[in-house]
Formats: structure tokens, C-alpha cells, sequence
């Protein structure tokens, strides 16, 4: 899933679709109820913004080709819905003249299954949700050790950590000019408490990355991608986060965090790139997480790397 849209001069034609898109208000508005609430329906935009349901359905259909939203049908009491939900995190225009690279760069982008953790410590509550059943026992930390945990998509846990790793073997022959990663991740409350916070810190490569501040432990809402064995009464979806790394330094959800660059992580020493998430018992807000995979929340993704390489 791509969360930043890229525009320059080089590519007139995208860059004024996308333009476009933003250059209505009521797309904007549109665009701004989706960020304050994911997962609503044509029919529910048209009634928010007094529209006609075929102006609403048009508007949906120009966001969704510039690639700012995606939709997906689900079955509603009066036939299918199309359910709307944000795809980019932000866009980003380059207007300064350059020439271009005769090697140029280019995305490669690979998704960790929520399972697949190499290792992890935790602490109860705590528990693992596959797409049918809970995995193991909620409560018991030996679940996290069952073998069926590769099926996991939703995984929660109040204090310590899970630690993934990505083979670096894309950065023998290529340079590495921006390491990114997104995931979605919330508090972790009984039940759900949408004013629950906790803080939630990122390592790679065993650095301290950033630590973001989660609001909650969002309910109240179905995510949009729950099974439907899942309660209502549980959690449901959390917030789409985006670390990048480069030569300038990390960049968290779009602000500077600190001055960790990629000379710093040592990236192509050994045959891996270790990605650890998790809640320290000693941070100010120990209100644990929830990480979301690509069959549960809001977003269709387990953990992506996405590494923009140049050749050496």
C-alpha cells in the first residue's frame, strides 16, 4: 500500500490528476471526514455534504482514481455498499528542476504477516486474533509462542515487545536512498476506550527510532476489514503510522523525530533489517497496543517496508 503520493514535473499527467482531485472544497471536505471517521459509505457522504447521491458517488469516483481513497463493496441491508476509507498519507510536490538520474531510482516493498515476529516479551493483558478464532488462550502469554500464530491478525499486549526482521538482501547491489514503514497500531484498553493513551516506541536495527503517542484504543465503530465473528464490544481499528528514514534523518507520520540516519543502522552488515515495536514499562503512558493486520482494522496491510534504491 503506497501512503505518499510523489508528484513532480516529470509526470504532468498524474501530478494534475491529483491536482485536481484536491482542487475541489467538497473533496476536501470529503477527504477530512474520512480522516475523522474511515469506513463511511457514498450514502453517508451525500447526507453529510446535502449532495445528490450520484454528485457524491463522482466525487468518490475522481479521489479514488488519483489515488487519495480506496473503496470497497460490503453487503448492507439494501444491496452493496461502497465503503470509502483514506489511502494516502500525504502528497508531496517537487517543483524544483533537476536533471534526471541515468540510474534512476526505484520502490521495492515487501509486507511482514503480523505473525511472523522472530521474537517477542510481553505482558497480559494480552492476546492474538486470527481471521476465524482467537489463536491460543487471551490472557496467557504462551500464545505467543503457538505455532498458528503465523495466521495472526490482530495482536495486543500491554507492555514489552515483538520484534520482526526483513532480509536486506535488495541492498547488496543497490544504494538505499529512504527506508519507510507503516503499520497500523492503537492503545490497548478492556474492551475498547477511544481516550486511552500510550506510548507506543519503534527500533531498527536496535536504534530507538521514535516513540508516537496513541490516543486510544479506537471502538465504537466496526473496522472495516473485521471478521465477523469479532464482538463490537472490542477493539476495532487504529491509526496508520509512517516512519521514514533517510540521509536527513527520521521522519515520524511526517515530522522530524530525530537525527537517526541511514548510515546509522548499519543496514547491509548482517542478513537482516530488525524492526521491533512495542511499550516500555518505565514511558509515561504504558497503555499497551494493538497491531492490526491486513484482515482486521482499517487499513489492508499487515507491516510494510518499502525501501527507494538506487543502483551502485
Amino acid at each position: 500500500m503506497k501512503n505518499r503520493i510523489n508528484l513532480d514535473l516529470y509526470q504532468p499527467e498524474k501530478s494534475a490528476m491529483v491536482l485536481r482531485a484536491l482542487a475541489s472544497p467538497v473533496r476536501l471536505k470529503m477527504l477530512y471526514a474520512l480522516v475523522e471517521r474511515s469506513g463511511l459509505n457514498i450514502s453517508e457522504l451525500a447526507g453529510q455534504f446535502q449532495l445528490p447521491l450520484s454528485s457524491a458517488a463522482l466525487h468518490v469516483r475522481v479521489l479514488e482514481k488519483a489515488g487519495l481513497i480506496f473503496t470497497q463493496e460490503k453487503p448492507g441491508l439494501r444491496g452493496a455498499q461502497k465503503i470509502c476509507a483514506i489511502l494516502a498519507e500525504d502528497v508531496y510536490l517537487n517543483l524544483v528542476h533537476r536533471e534526471k538520474s541515468s540510474r534512476p531510482a526505484r520502490e521495492v516493498e515487501y509486507n511482514m504477516p503480523l505473525g511472523n515476529y522472530f521474537d517477542c516479551s510481553v505482558t497480559k493483558p494480552c492476546g492474538i486474533a486470527g481471521r476465524r478464532a482467537f489463536i491460543g488462550i487471551e490472557d496467557a502469554e504462551n500464545a505467543f509462542y503457538n505455532p498458528n500464530r503465523i495466521h495472526a491478525q490482530l495482536i495486543w499486549f500491554t507492555t514489552g515487545f515483538l520484534e520482526y526482521r526483513f532480509s536486506n538482501h535488495f541492498m547488496k547491489s543497490e544504494k538505499v536512498l529512504e527506508l519507510s514503514f507503516s503499520f497500523e497500531a492503537c492503545s490497548e484498553a478492556p474492551g475498547y476506550q477511544n481516550d486511552w493513551p500510550s506510548d507506543i516506541t519503534i527500533w531498527i536495527n536496535h536504534e530507538e527510532a521514535f516513540t508516537f503517542h496513541s490516543a486510544g484504543d479506537f471502538g465504537g465503530k466496526r473496522g472495516i476489514y473485521n471478521p465477523d465473528w469479532w464482538p463490537d464490544t472490542s477493539t476495532q481499528y487504529g491509526e496508520l503510522h509512517r516512519l521514514e528514514i533517510s540521509s536527513q534523518g527520521c521522519f515520524a507520520d511526517g515530522r522530524k523525530s530525530s537525527d537517526l540516519t541511514l548510515e546509522d543502522l548499519r543496514l547491509t552488515e548482517g542478513e537482516y533489517i530488525s524492526f521491533k515495536i512495542g511499550v516500555k514499562e518505565d514511558s509515561e503512558y504504558p497503555g499497551g497496543i494493538n497491531l492490526f493486520g491486513e484482515h482486521f482494522g482499517n487499513y489492508r496491510q499487515d507491516i510494510t517496508l518499502t525501501a527507494k534504491l538506487e543502483r551502485r
